[in-house]
């Protein structure tokens, strides 16, 4: 059996209660050597194998499921933060269900709310955005039409944006198309990590910043008012709104 487990961002704490588990028990550990945390294999057993996927094409990956499948061994391949956004496991899946092998996907903390958390933001504030955006800029992987984010900067909702960090001065180019150049923006580089750094500024000046931080990969590029701006209070705590689980208080006047 192969279970797909997200790691988290950096910090090995923040995988999941069942990742972990999973991670102890697996006979076969396939990981993403480049950005998973090796603290992770501490859990590992130490009779279990183990493959840096760092170095390793799908056909290679595919091996070892094969063989792990057919030895009946459980196989944990880890991915970092969340293996559903950008982890490329949907090639993973495909090839596996050729062969008819079942597998399950654990979710983990993808680096885009762990970025937020070390911000100490709130990505949804009411009156100022309830929509989040997760892209990339295109580079040797295109985006869709449509998809650019000199596109996406149009609806002026809080962006998160993987993968683009080298590319930072491009980044700013496009996303003046709908933001203004004083819209704040934050870049996390190794969010969780030991060396983590926070980086903040405009759009007008992130890309110096970043640039004298020597920040070139291993960033989240946060974007929108959320980041700075005056909000609306939500109506989840309002004492004058009722729910299921609460009566409303009611107004003794208008202004209240």
């Amino acid at each position: 059996m192969i279970f797909f487990v997200g790691a988290g961002p950096g910090d090995p704490d923040l995988i999941t209660i069942k990742g972990r588990k999973l991670l102890e028990e697996a006979d076969v550990v396939i990981y993403a050597g480049s950005l998973v945390s090796k603290r992770q294999l501490d859990y590992v057993r130490e009779d279990a194998e183990v493959y840096n996927s760092a170095t390793m094409n799908l056909d290679e990956v595919m091996e070892v499921f094969l063989k792990a499948e057919k030895e009946k061994k459980t196989t944990v391949r880890l991915h970092t933060g969340d293996p559903g956004i950008y982890g490329a496991i949907a090639e993973q899946m495909r090839e596996l269900d050729k062969h008819d092998i079942y597998y399950e996907v654990v979710p983990g903390v993808s680096s885009f709310s762990a970025a937020n958390a070390e911000l100490k933001k709130e990505m949804t504030l009411p009156g100022v955005t309830q929509t989040i955006i997760i892209t990339r800029m295109a580079g040797r992987t295109p985006v869709p039409e449509g998809q650019s984010l000199a596109e996406l900067s149009k609806h002026h909702a809080t962006m998160a944006i993987f993968l683009s960090i080298s590319m930072i001065e491009d980044v700013c180019k496009e996303l003046l198309e709908g933001y203004t150049e004083e819209t704040p923006i934050a870049v996390v580089y190794r969010a969780t990590w030991a060396d983590q750094k926070i980086v903040t500024g405009t759009i007008s000046d992130i890309a110096e910043k970043v640039r004298f931080e020597n920040i070139g990969k291993q960033a989240m590029i946060l974007v929108g008012d959320f980041l700075d701006t005056d909000f609306e209070l939500s109506k989840l705590y309002d004492k004058h709104f009722e729910t299921e689980y609460r009566k409303a208080v009611p107004k003794k006047d208008k202004d209240e």
